[in-house]
């Protein structure tokens, strides 16, 4: 961690990202960036009206109220001189709200607008000719969702609270009053206070630690580059630093820091795999930040500062994937970012072709042929259940919380048409128009109908009668799987393909398997091999050979403990108990509570469990669970 003295004996900690060589890139391209996006179902905002520019966020972090307090300044672009501003504001308690022009503010006139459950409500301020900022002083509340407050006892450590934010898709407005869509694009400065044994970090560059209060650490943030509200991220707790490279480092609590390091250490042949296909890294740093396993998802692309969970520290880097993903968000998501929610596979399908890039180049063709294989099993397992309108990529969430497109389809599905379009105008061609995309689209936010325009106009144009094998309306605007959907096949699955077989057949035995060179995903092939449910006495046969039920790889006893379920394997249950009591992953507690729920015997075991793991869970977790076990 390297440190400079600065004015006023401010001090820069390990931090998450320095202004890199193409700031004044992002500058440059405002005036694109202030284009008029189409209206978003999910935001009250009007940016076509009033828009807002720049943020300043000074707060002080109440661990005792479970509360941030403090201000949010913004400052606005007037297309609409008459018109006021309108923030999207949820469970937030606003105490005073101020307009003005550069430091000279007077009170404002403004009202709080009723919305509904999903959305909120409209905080709408009046303003007079000639301002250009609003001050709003406000506290988060409990009710807010974007916001995790944990204690002790729920921290690796066990001795200090922790504070993480998770804003995607609409929860940025339950800690910050903002117009909270991805169409619009903001930079931001922070001041935040914490407990003296604390330690904030952001979404952010130049990250500083100013003179101590009485009472407080004090630590100031800064991002130049234009990004959507979903983006900015907090997290505050005993955390430690390691470098993982020139430009790539870990944040984690001191018991799981050195461990995380180990897990990361190929980050730099990360960043530089997805540069050598796609052009420049242009945030500066990339750092990673390891969250307690409350946090609700695998990663989430913060810029400079991924969040992710701790579930994927296996010892053996074979679920480094989840970094992978969050890396190429840098490219896909937060460079060229989806301008509604509805054009969520932009991001997501663009980001999960981009981490299979990234993995093959890395790790080699038969990792990526193996990710490839699972995720098109996960796709057309999940779709089967999916109603029709839920399996288009461009998707209508018009009425809908937009978490409610946030299934396989546009990650799986998205992915396997860029594949589809690599394997038809070929790998050179297709990574020319992809940095083309990247390059002429950055620091913007983008629809679908931006996207085939541009891929009609770069791509299908230049090769007519390539152009024709593609059927671009049904990948995009229609429901199922085209059947040109391109797949893989992997060797080494199809050796354990056999294995099974031969097994199955009472033609072998699994003794003489070679399980000791096996990684994660042929753990995930077999035990998925095995089908919807096996009896009992052959489950209790494969874990006294192979000891499933005990192991330390999250995603290998995720799998597990579903198929245990289905089958009814009672030696799993106090493993399933302790697995949905100790992580609070979405991905793994959904499968798992939808199979007992289902079950009549089971279900009663589902509701004791989560009555106690409930209180643990983020909040987006708890939403998901509750709708899932009907919990009042």
């Amino acid at each position: 961690m390297k440190k400079r003295i600065l004015v006023l004996a401010a001090v820069l900690v390990g931090a998450s990202c320095a202004v890199g060589p193409n700031a004044a890139r992002d500058v440059s391209a405002t005036e694109r960036n202030i284009k008029i996006m189409p209206h978003d179902e999910h935001s009250h905002a009007r940016p076509d009206e009033v828009r807002v520019d720049h943020l300043d966020l000074d707060w002080t972090v109440d661990f005792d109220a479970q509360r941030l307090e403090g201000t949010a300044t913004w400052t606005l672009t007037r297309r609409d001189p008459t018109a006021p501003l309108r923030l999207d504001v949820k469970s937030l308690d606003i105490e005073e709200v101020e307009a003005g022009q550069g430091e000279v503010f007077r009170a404002a006139p403004h009202e709080i607008v009723p919305g509904d459950p999903v959305l909120g409500d409209t905080l709408q301020v009046e303003l007079s000719p000639g301002d250009d900022r609003v001050r709003i002083r406000y506290a988060t509340t409990e009710a807010g969702t974007g916001l995790q407050w944990l204690e002790p006892s729920q921290t690796r450590g066990g001795k200090l609270p922790f504070l993480f934010s998770q804003s995607q898709a609409i929860h940025a407005r339950t800690w910050i009053p903002c117009q909270d869509t991805p169409g619009v694009r903001v930079t931001y400065s922070a001041v935040v206070r914490t407990p003296k044994s604390l330690r904030a970090v952001m979404s952010a560059s130049q990250t500083r630690e100013l003179e101590p209060t009485a009472d407080h650490r004090v630590f100031a943030f800064e991002m130049p580059y234009r990004i959507p509200s979903y983006l900015i991220a907090l997290a505050v707790g005993d955390l430690e630093f390691r470098s993982l490279g020139p430009r790539s480092g870990v944040y984690a609590e001191p018991e799981v820091v050195e461990a995380a390091a180990a897990e990361f250490r190929d980050t730099e042949s990360m960043i530089d795999a997805i540069e050598g296909l796609y052009g420049p890294y242009r945030w500066g740093r990339y750092d990673l930040l390891v969250l307690p396993p409350s946090f609700p998802f695998g990663g989430m692309e913060n810029p400079c500062l991924t969040f992710a969970t701790p579930t994927i520290l296996s010892g053996d880097r074979s679920l480094v994937s989840l970094v992978a993903h969050e890396l190429a968000h840098s490219w896909s998501g937060n460079l060229v970012t989806n301008a509604t929610w509805r054009d969520f596979w932009l991001n997501e399908g663009f980001t999960v072709y981009l981490e299979q890039r990234a993995m093959e180049k890395v790790y080699g063709v038969e990792r990526k042929k193996m990710e490839v294989m699972l995720g098109m099993q996960e796709l057309r397992e999940e779709m089967a259940e999916l109603p029709p309108k839920d399996q288009i990529l461009h998707v209508d969430l018009k009425g809908r919380d937009p978490d409610e497109g946030f299934t396989g389809v546009p990650y799986e599905k998205g992915a396997a048409f860029l594949r589809l379009l690599e394997q038809t105008f070929g790998r050179d061609r297709f990574d020319g128009f992809l940095e083309a995309w990247f390059n002429e689209h950055a620091f913007t936010s983008v629809t679908t109908e931006d996207f085939v325009a541009f891929l009609e106009q770069r791509l299908l144009q230049a090769d007519p009668e390539a152009a024709k094998a593609v059927d671009v309306h049904a990948w995009i605007e229609e429901p199922g799987l085209p059947a040109d959907a391109p797949d893989a096949r992997s060797d080494a699955f199809a050796r354990i393909d056999a294995l099974v077989a031969d097994w199955k057949a009472g033609r072998s035995s699994m003794d003489s398997w070679p399980v000791a060179g096996w990684v994660t995903h042929e753990w995930l092939h077999f035990i998925r091999s095995l089908g919807e449910a096996e009896k009992p006495e052959t489950l209790a046969e494969i874990d006294q050979r192979f000891h499933l039920t005990e192991s330390g790889n999250s995603e290998i006893l995720a799998a597990w403990l579903e198929l245990c379920v289905h089958s009814r394997y009672e030696k799993a249950w106090p493993a399933l108990r302790g697995f949905l009591l100790r992580q609070g992953r979405r991905k793994f507690l959904k499968p798992l509570y939808e199979a007992m729920a289902k079950d009549p015997a089971l279900r009663p075991m589902a509701l004791d469990i989560y009555r106690e793991a409930r209180p643990g869970y983020h909040a987006i977790s708890r939403d998901s669970m509750d709708k899932i076990l009907d919990w009042k």
